[in-house]
């Protein structure tokens, strides 16, 4: 049976200063352990610690550009780009340009605070 989500669910954010998350589709809204799909509205300046998560993200910018740092290196993603980081690969996230973003974030399996893995806030 299809299940109509009215609505998303506000998540609290990691990074400073603060940034929306939306949860549409995920395990707090919809109780989905297998994807979850947010919009994320991310002010200028935002940053977050490195991660290195058990799950493949999917992020479409839609408006702004975010950038993402890998071991590889740093990939400015602008609005209608796309990346996709895979499981168990090291990233960091933010926005330091003066527009911010908004982007589409599409996680499989779904996100959770216990397999995104974050890096010690102080950087260690």
């Amino acid at each position: 049976m299809p299940q109509l989500i009215e609505a998303p669910t506000r998540i609290q954010a990691h990074g400073q200063p603060p940034k929306t998350i939306e949860e549409f589709i995920g395990r707090v809204n919809s109780k989905t352990g297998s994807v979850s799909v947010a919009r994320m509205i991310s002010p200028s300046g935002w940053s977050e610690p490195g991660q290195t998560p058990d799950f493949d993200e999917f992020t479409v910018v839609l408006r702004g550009e975010l950038q993402i740092e890998t071991r590889e290196g740093v990939h400015r993603i602008a609005a209608g780009q796309a990346i996709v980081v895979h499981r168990g690969e090291w990233v960091r996230y933010s926005t330091p340009s003066p527009q911010g973003a908004e982007y589409i974030s599409v996680c499989v399996p779904a996100f959770s605070p216990t397999t995104v893995h974050r890096d010690h806030e102080d950087g260690a």
